[in-house]
């Protein structure tokens, strides 16, 4: 018997062991190659923007070589977009999971929103500008602002909930759903008490994900919110943020002011990596 086994399982050969140990140098090496630019990009950031960081930065608006009204303007707009996309977003992804998967409506509201993940931000920032920006200054005498700006990032954000909403809720076992049903309990309820509440710790995940990156959009906010150098006077006039900052004073000669992009840049980065280490772990506690 012991015989008949050892014929059955072939020796490994020393070419294969060989060329097992190259590729997996090759991929540890390839992996380390990969990582070097964000390494690089990380140190850059941190490196010139660390010496800069400090509390007046976060009480004095631009104008006074502060950011905080770049801060609380990204914050403003970020909570008027989760305001609109978060429940927009949910509700479509519920339909999409839940309703009717095989209709022609079904698949359409699936395609359509597939397709705007894929859509560029600039692109999203024009539709923005005509479709809100220029509405609202012949009708409501403003045009750029906050809740415009807000409005643009709602639109980047929608489809990465619904979406990421609609994967969770098919990830629920079935044998849920049948021994909700079983009880009595309509569709309504079971989704509201028991496929929604099994699914949140994965949903919250997709939410903050979405969330960092409208924190850090920029093409939107240049047709919608433009930009202030003091504080706004009000969620109708134009707002400053951190990304759109960035982007114009990264050349200006004034070193204060360099100075200034790159310890926003700093920041910015930690607001999305405190966003991210919450999501990562929550999804890791959900599997």
């Amino acid at each position: 018997m012991k015989q008949t086994a050892n014929k059955l399982i072939a020796p490994i050969s020393p070419l294969r062991n060989l060329l097992d140990r190259g590729m997996t140098i090759l991929a540890f090496t390839l992996t380390i190659v990969g990582m070097l630019p964000l390494v690089s990009v990380l140190w850059n950031i941190i490196s010139k923007g660390y010496p800069g960081l400090t509390a007046v930065m976060f009480t004095k608006p631009i104008i006074d070589d502060g950011f905080a009204n770049a801060v609380v303007g990204t914050l403003i707009m970020v909570g008027i977009a989760s305001l609109l996309s978060i429940p927009i977003g949910i509700a479509t992804g519920i339909y999409l999971a839940e309703y009717e998967p095989d209709s022609i409506v079904n698949r359409t509201i699936k395609f359509l929103t597939t397709v705007l993940t894929g859509v560029p931000s600039i692109v999203v920032g024009i539709f923005a500008y005509s479709a809100v920006v220029l509405v609202s200054k012949k009708l409501f005498d403003f045009s750029y602002s906050a809740i415009a700006g807000g409005i643009a990032l709602a639109i980047l954000m929608l489809p990465i909930i619904a979406l990421t909403t609609e994967e969770v809720l098919k990830l629920v076992p079935i044998n849920l759903r049948l021994a909700s049903s079983g009880l009595g309990g309509s569709k309504f309820q079971t989704i509201t008490r028991i496929v929604l509440p099994t699914a949140l710790p994965a949903l919250t995940t997709g939410v903050l994900l979405a969330v960092a990156r409208g924190i850090g959009e920029t093409a939107p906010l240049l047709f919608t919110a433009l930009f202030a150098q003091d504080w706004a006077d009000n969620l109708l006039s134009p707002t400053a943020s951190l990304p759109i900052l960035i982007f114009n004073l990264y050349n200006d000669p004034d070193p204060v002011k360099n100075q200034l992009v790159w310890t926003a840049s700093l920041f910015l980065l930690g607001i999305v990596l405190v966003i991210n280490l919450p999501a990562r772990l929550i999804l890791g506690k959900s599997r």
